[in-house]
């Protein structure tokens, strides 16, 4: 998936030393880290600088964060031949024109609810909620359930 705009509201924030603060969805991540507990590989592709969103999704078991990926396709390839899966068998989430190459190359592709009209006309699923708004925990959630794990981890969290 992306990051701005699909795990955050996609606003930049700076503070006086010049450093990007980010605020993220607590849904969006907790999905992020039931996927990968059911042990969903899950990476990120970020056209930005690494900084604290590579720290935020290490803390939540993704499994690779590149950042300053300036051509999504070979990005979402790459991470898929290091993830043994091939790209037609991979989601990709995205919201905007920079989005575009690695929606060629994904088997589903997902557009998050305010995603710019390009994207979301190429997209095989468009998410109720907006980017850094719930859109990522929809996705994650829609997954398990398809794999048939979502009951199971929520039965072990219920004590069940």
């Amino acid at each position: 998936m992306d990051c701005d705009g699909v795990l955050t509201r996609g606003e930049l924030f700076y503070d006086e030393a010049g450093r990007r603060l980010l605020a993220f969805d607590v849904k969006d991540g907790a999905g992020i880290a039931l996927l990968v507990k059911a042990g969903v590989k899950v990476g990120v592709l970020s056209g930005r600088p690494s900084d604290i969103a590579e720290q935020r999704h290490r803390e939540l078991g993704v499994a690779q964060f590149v950042s300053r990926c300036h051509d999504k396709a070979e990005g979402l390839r790459a991470m898929c031949r290091d993830f043994g899966v091939a790209p037609e068998h991979c989601v990709y989430i995205g919201d905007d024109l920079a989005d575009l190459p690695a929606f060629r190359v994904a088997g589903l592709r997902v557009a998050v609810a305010d995603a710019c009209a390009e994207v979301a006309s190429r997209a095989d699923w468009v998410t109720e909620n907006e980017g850094g708004s719930g859109a990522v925990r929809e996705v994650c959630e829609a997954v398990l359930k398809a794999k048939g794990v979502w009951s199971e981890l929520v039965a072990k969290l219920d004590g069940e």
